[in-house]
């Protein structure tokens, strides 16, 4: 199957021929009919197997030209990074047609944002926060879309984005076409597509566990944070082998602590993104990677889902992931396109756990390689991972913080309340042979004839 095949318009065919792009990938394949039909879609395909593609090339082709202000397709999407990508794709394929995009996202000035979107869109790609901010300053429109995308709908779930996706589902049009991507089927997902889709129609395209053929996966047993440094300087010094490396990190603060750490050595080969950053400081970070001028990245879970960077040559997890579906995630930024990859995990003895539940999902093991002779074991630990004293009758020791302090104490009987499951009239009127109410007359006049 090529796109030839694919029942598209010339606009699209040469924006296709444009970008050199001559098979479409299964995802796209699968669903260019299903989600041209209309029927409300749920795509689930592991990430970097050409998802925005896969919606918005079916999209396109049926989007006819409107001169009308407000949006008629709405993208949403968890993060500003993929604001921008998606954008970017978006612009690509619609070299030969004649429609405005525009993307918005928290961080920057909503004013300016609302100049924008005064000035007419046809096609709004949105993090779920600007977009309701923007909603209800009435600058924006939602009466006109016909089609809504939620792309990485998992990671916005899992950002907390629950709430802001039902209160904007309550302010679209009920007459619309529901397309959703993710690259797993979780508990929250599925309920989401209960309660708001009308008989979607699934495509799929392999298990979120099923390890990808072209990438080369091995690991390190590495006994702590430091040892950990020093093995990924000896590995990163081969600069042919490691020439485009994305290293995961759990948190944010680890990502700044590592890049601390090897900045002496790499300087400026070396960059970090996370959502502390400033927006043009990740953007710019991302930027420089993509184009090579920086030979390493360093990035949490969230800022690196759904980027789509070629030819990353290893990603590194630094901190072994403990949810085995974000290893899946993690991984599937090298070996895209059909290229080869390389994935390699460093695992302490606590995260052993981590690494059984992430086989199990495989099926597989993941081959352990020794530590080289040249790298320094460091007996250092970082706070993290000092074990806690426990001191026996130290006065000065602080209690929990939750338990109740001193000024805390029970009430006594005669104070305290009962509760009566509502009105508690009846209590106060048997108590003191008198209504709550004053002027219930007929309550006196039968106390009276007693």
């Amino acid at each position: 199957m090529t796109f030839q095949e694919l029942n598209l318009n010339t606009p699209l065919h040469n924006a296709l021929d444009d970008l050199g792009f001559v098979t479409p990938t299964p995802i796209q394949n699968q669903a260019f009919n299903v989600v041209a039909s209309g029927k409300d879609v749920v795509g689930i395909a592991q990430t970097g197997t050409g998802k925005t593609f896969a919606y918005m090339l079916p999209i396109l082709k049926n989007l006819k030209f409107s001169k009308q202000d407000n949006p008629r397709v709405l993208v949403l999407v968890p993060t500003r990074e993929l604001v921008v990508q998606v954008v970017d794709e978006i612009e690509k394929l619609s070299k030969y047609i004649n429609n405005r995009v525009l993307g918005v996202y928290g961080g920057t000035n909503i004013n300016t944002q609302k100049q924008a979107v005064a000035q007419g869109i046809d096609i709004l790609v949105a993090t779920p926060g600007r977009l309701y901010d923007l909603a209800l300053s009435r600058v924006l429109q939602l009466k006109s879309i016909q089609k809504l995308v939620i792309d990485e709908v998992d990671v916005m779930l899992d950002l907390g984005f629950r709430h802001q996706l039902i209160n904007i589902f309550d302010i679209l049009p009920e007459r619309r076409q529901n397309i959703m991507f993710s690259a797993t089927m979780t508990q929250d997902v599925d309920i989401l597509i209960n309660d708001f889709f009308k008989k979607p129609e699934q495509v799929s395209i392999a298990v979120s566990g099923t390890p990808l053929d072209n990438i080369k996966q091995t690991r390190y047993n590495v006994p702590n944070f430091y040892t950990k440094v020093n093995l990924l300087k000896h590995l990163l010094r081969d600069t042919e082998q490691y020439n485009k490396v994305l290293i995961f990190v759990a948190f944010k603060r680890m990502a700044d602590r590592l890049f601390e750490k090897l900045d002496t050595y790499f300087k400026e080969e070396l960059c970090v993104i996370h959502s502390n950053k400033t927006q043009n400081y990740r953007l710019r970070s991302i930027e420089q990677f993509r184009e090579g001028h920086n030979r390493i990245l360093i990035a949490t879970d969230v800022m690196a889902r759904g980027l789509d960077i070629d030819n990353v040559s290893h990603v590194i997890n630094f901190d072994t992931p403990e949810y085995p579906e974000n290893y899946m995630h993690r991984i599937g930024r090298t070996g895209r396109a059909e290229r080869e990859g390389e994935s390699i995990v460093l695992s302490t003895e606590k995260e052993q756990e981590f690494i059984e539940n992430i086989e199990g999902l495989m099926q597989m093991e993941i081959p352990v390689i020794e530590i080289p002779d040249v790298v320094d074991i460091s007996t250092e630990l970082i706070e993290e991972e000092r074990p806690q004293i426990r001191e026996r009758n130290n006065p000065t020791k602080r209690k929990d913080e939750d338990a109740p302090g001193p000024a805390f104490h029970e009430k006594s009987e005669k104070n305290s309340k009962e509760n009566l499951g509502g009105s508690y009239k009846f209590k106060i009127a048997a108590k003191y042979k008198k209504p709550k109410t004053r002027g219930d007359k007929n309550y006196n006049k039968r106390n009276k004839r007693k």
